[in-house]
């Protein structure tokens, strides 16, 4: 089996996922996921797709990730894996895509705009 390419983005994060056949290993950033994503609620977004189709053990999974914090990078990761999966098996399509872990996340921050002090907060107005 050749190794499958994919790309996962969430927020400003950038995962790209190198997918190939082996034991169960996925390395972010040359370190183990659980070691990259100390808390269980990121390494359990990261593994949804692989426990969704029961193929966790099945794939080596190696991970450059950049940008965005902890969560937009797991999410990012998710999506990643979840194409790389689709490429590997179009059947697994349907599965995948009712859960959700093929949609983008299209939303972003907003900007900060002039003469504000956040996106849409105000300066406190004042009558006198």
């Amino acid at each position: 089996m050749e190794i499958i390419y994919t790309t996962g983005r969430r927020k400003s994060a950038i995962a790209r996922v190198y997918l190939s056949e082996g034991k169960g290993k996925i390395i972010v950033n040359n370190k183990d996921y659980q070691e990259y994503f100390p808390a269980k609620t990121l390494q359990y977004i990261v593994m949804q797709p692989l426990n969704l189709l029961k193929v966790a053990d099945k794939y080596d999974i190696k991970v450059t990730l950049n940008g965005g914090g902890s969560k937009g990078q797991a999410e990012a990761l998710r999506l990643g894996i979840s194409r790389a999966l689709v490429k590997l098996n179009e059947e697994d399509k349907p599965a995948l895509k009712s859960e959700g872990f093929l949609t983008r996340d299209p939303r972003q921050v907003e900007r900060k705009k002039p003469g504000q002090p956040k996106a849409r907060k105000r300066f406190q107005f004042s009558k006198r």
